[in-house]
């Protein structure tokens, strides 16, 4: 994934997280993706945010995958 796709993503994942109000343990619970995963994804670490993630993380935030890739 791109340097800046990934920047973009992890900042919009931990804005939507912390606008919902959950830490990143619940999220990991209600997504059903692996805690430390989240944490890749928030920390713009290199890590594989395949479509399935994306789909899960979009559920567990009730938007759809393209409004979780908004990043405007």
């Amino acid at each position: 994934m791109d340097t800046v796709i990934r920047a973009k993503l992890a900042k919009r994942l931990r804005q939507l997280r912390k606008k919902h109000g959950l830490t990143q343990e619940k999220l990991a619970e209600i997504s059903g993706i692996d805690y430390k995963h989240i944490q890749l994804l928030e920390s713009n670490k290199p890590s594989a945010a395949k479509i399935d993630t994306i789909e899960k993380l979009a559920k567990a935030f009730k938007i759809s995958p393209s409004k979780l890739l908004d990043f405007k």
